[in-house]
């Protein structure tokens, strides 16, 4: 058997490629362009000389392939002036425009360029597009990424002030979502194939999507959206937001307008404008396999274990050029590894929301980050809750303990919870890790249990009702379903509670889940929940106020998205509706019951503003008086304002304004949090190098010093004014809270 050169490999695969595209692939000599809707021709004849192919749909030329051999994989781009003099050429016997479809491929790799668009740029694409793909486009005249330039109105590169001060959506859009979309849409309008957006947890992302997706749909004619999970419960709650989402413009909802379409098998309409599914979904679908629903139950990133990853392999029914946008939820922990390929597949505009990104999600997203809306301005605005933190530390939980050899111990098995007495025929010896997996103490759990019955009244000390302290909704996020049950019991006999006061929401609980969840959502009773991963992420539970942490998290990102169940704001009207009728204040923050040390470790990016829990707000406001300027102090203060506002009435805002130059408390607290935030100190320091540069690093430090005083002093200037901190410090002792 004679080896092929390889410039017949590469004219073999391509031949393939197109084939399995739908294309017909004709010798010249045996030219039949009525046998089928897209023709590849081989060879034909230009005017600068023979082309590899020449593209013809539905008898008319459109595009050009200029075939390599697979070394040229690595630098396709010296062969686009090729390619493009054979498009700009004329064909024999036919007195044609230059082709705007154009691609040079070695079978393995191909390139491809649309010559309609503003600024023609090459991509990397899966496949070949399908021939009834190109003539659509064809007929369609414009180019989508013409008309995401051209059609889209375009604001320049506004700052952050000017975008607040021309949001013509504020009764529609939060300014933190507004300008999300105005970046994103500059973004489209650049071309650049993948844009990111950071947004804290509960400030709004897939209302944000939601609204960006209806303007790409309306305005830049946008066929079809895939909007990419990884849980089966975030694509029903996206598909709740799409079917309740009424755009500014229209009074109809939005699936009134548009097809809307969760995935639920392998089957895919073609008429719908958008596709929710989960990525395994999706990936199943790609391979051409079925999917075991059970697989997006939980998150992959979390609980997937690695495999090795199978091809995904061309889908006539989805070709790449299927979707023109993908949205991927929770962008941080489902787009890598097994399921990076689903996102390789298609020819497609990627967007990724997420809440707490990592090193890997800024590379994957090519480092455009179109919204920076972390945790802290988000509280500042009010859009958030902050948080405080309670730790509880027990002797085993950090030091472990031991079991002797030859002690009678209870013994039960992990799954039937079946328990049978055996003697340890060796000494064990456990680390607090391994507790509520290989080893059960339930005197630890109790010790817990108890320490939170007994302090929650000093936490929340408004909850008093007739005399009787009424738990706020909390949250214990347990190791194992096994670890869950052991909870359950010891909580209804700590608070000496009904079966309806505590109960599990796991995708195994005996009741269905999303009914224990509505009643936790929405009833009195649970009041307290007790779940493994199904609430953990993407889940909002506005009125709930404790998180308690009895298990460790892999990822500093996903223990970010556990601690956002808490983070929702809740008006007192919303509170007392949705179970908690003794309060009496809106919910001015939430609490986080740290009982394994998560919280003090390293996989946490947002951290509580409330720096000196022991410090009352008098002395506080006493060192800001005397001079006192360090970070944790303003932190701490800043986090006592913005309780504060929550809970003072409009007469009460407009004394404090009166004696703090006209400033409301939102602004206070923005220019505390301002002195010490980490992009406003390199600003800073990037604006001083560069009005001076020649000045030497010792003389820039000097001069940053002064500017970073000058900035501290303007954030405390207020306080210098003994009636207000008297102010603050008489109207915090009105509402009576004790800092916990």
């Amino acid at each position: 058997m004679t080896n092929q050169n390889p410039e017949q490999v590469a004219r073999d695969q391509v031949d393939a490629g197109l084939l399995q595209a739908g294309w017909l692939i004709q010798d010249k000599k045996k030219l039949n362009l009525s046998a089928g809707t897209g023709i590849a021709v081989k060879e034909y004849q230009t005017s600068i000389g023979p082309a590899d192919y020449v593209l013809f749909v539905n008898q008319q030329p459109v595009g050009i392939i200029e075939a390599k051999r697979a070394e040229e994989g690595q630098h396709l781009s010296i062969h686009e002036d090729q390619a493009e003099g054979y498009a700009t050429a004329k064909l024999k016997y036919l007195n044609n425009k230059p082709l705007p479809f154009v691609y040079e491929s070695t079978g393995e790799l191909t390139h491809f360029t649309d010559y309609r668009d503003p600024k023609p740029r090459s991509r990397p694409i899966f496949a070949f597009h399908r021939p009834e793909t190109l003539l659509q486009w064809i007929n369609e005249g414009d180019s989508l990424r013409f008309r995401l330039k051209n059609n889209i109105p375009t604001l320049g590169n506004p700052t952050d002030e000017e975008l607040d001060a021309i949001n013509k959506y504020s009764t529609h859009l939060r300014s933190c979502q507004f300008r999300a979309i105005v970046r994103l849409e500059q973004s489209f309008a650049e071309a650049k194939p993948k844009a990111l957006i950071q947004m804290a947890t509960g400030s709004g992302k897939t209302y944000t999507a939601i609204t960006f997706i209806y303007r790409l749909l309306k305005i830049a004619k946008a066929k079809r959206v895939l909007f990419l999970v990884d849980t089966k419960n975030l694509g029903e709650q996206a598909e709740q937001e799409f079917m309740a989402y009424v755009p500014s413009d229209d009074n109809r909802k939005f699936t009134e307008l548009y097809g809307v379409t969760r995935l639920k098998s392998s089957f895919i309409p073609a008429d719908n404008q958008v596709y929710i599914s989960t990525i395994q979904r999706m990936y199943s679908i790609l391979k051409g396999t079925e999917l075991d629903e059970t697989a997006e139950e939980a998150n992959p990133n979390e609980y997937m274990a690695a495999k090795e990853p199978m091809p995904v392999t061309y889908a006539e029914k989805v070709p790449i050029e299927f979707f023109d946008f993908i949205v991927i939820d929770e962008c941080h922990r489902s787009i890598y590894n097994l399921w990076k390929q689903v996102l390789d597949y298609f020819d497609v505009f990627q967007i990724g929301l997420t809440a707490t990104p990592d090193n890997r999600t800024f590379g994957y997203f090519n480092q455009n980050l179109v919204s920076d809306y972390g945790y802290e301005k988000a509280v500042i605005d009010g859009v958030l809750v902050p948080y405080n933190v309670f730790t509880i530390q027990t002797e085993i939980t950090k030091n472990g303990s031991l079991i002797k050899m030859g002690e009678k111990v209870d013994k039960r098995e992990r799954l039937t919870r079946r328990k049978f007495w055996e003697s340890v025929d060796e000494d064990i010896v456990y680390s607090g890790k391994q507790l509520d997996k290989d080893i059960v103490n339930k005197s630890q759990i109790r010790t817990i249990i108890r320490a939170i019955k007994e302090n929650m009244p000093a936490m929340f000390p408004d909850r008093m009702d007739d005399g009787k302290f009424e738990v706020p909704k909390t949250l214990i996020f347990a190791k194992t379903d096994s670890h869950a049950e052991d909870i359950i019991e010891i909580v209804r006999e700590e608070f000496a509670e009904e079966n309806k006061f505590c109960k599990k929401i796991t995708y195994k609980s005996a009741e269905d889940p999303k009914t224990v969840l509505s009643q936790f959502r929405n009833d009195y009773y649970p009041r307290i929940a007790v779940t493994v991963d199904m609430i953990a992420t993407g889940t909002d539970i506005r009125p709930l106020e404790v998180l308690v942490f009895m298990r460790d998290v892999k990822s500093r990102s996903y223990y970010e998205q556990m601690k956002g169940r808490g983070t929702r704001t809740c008006s007192l009207e919303q509170l007392r509706a949705t179970g908690t009728p003794a309060a009496k204040f809106t919910k001015d923050h939430f609490v986080i019951i740290d009982a394994i040390g998560v919280e003090s470790s390293q996989k946490t990016d947002s951290r509580p503003l409330e720096k000196k829990p022991g410090m009352s707000l008098k002395d506080i406001l006493a060192n800001i008086a005397v001079g006192n300027r360090e970070e944790d102090l303003l932190s701490t203060l800043a986090n006592r304002l913005i309780r504060l506002d929550k809970q003072i009435n409009d007469k009460e805002k407009a004394s404090f304004a009166e004696q703090a130059r006209g400033h409301t408390i939102s602004h206070v607290v923005k220019e505390l949090l301002n002195a010490y935030d980490p992009d406003t100190i390199m600003n800073v320091e990037l604006r001083i190098k560069n009005e001076n540069p020649d000045a030497s690093p010792a003389d820039n430090h000097t001069a940053f010093n002064i500017q970073h005083s000058k900035l501290i002093e303007q954030a405390v200037a207020v306080f210098n004014n003994p009636d207000l901190r008297n102010f603050i410090v008489d109207i915090r002792r009105k509402y009576d809270q004790v800092m916990d």
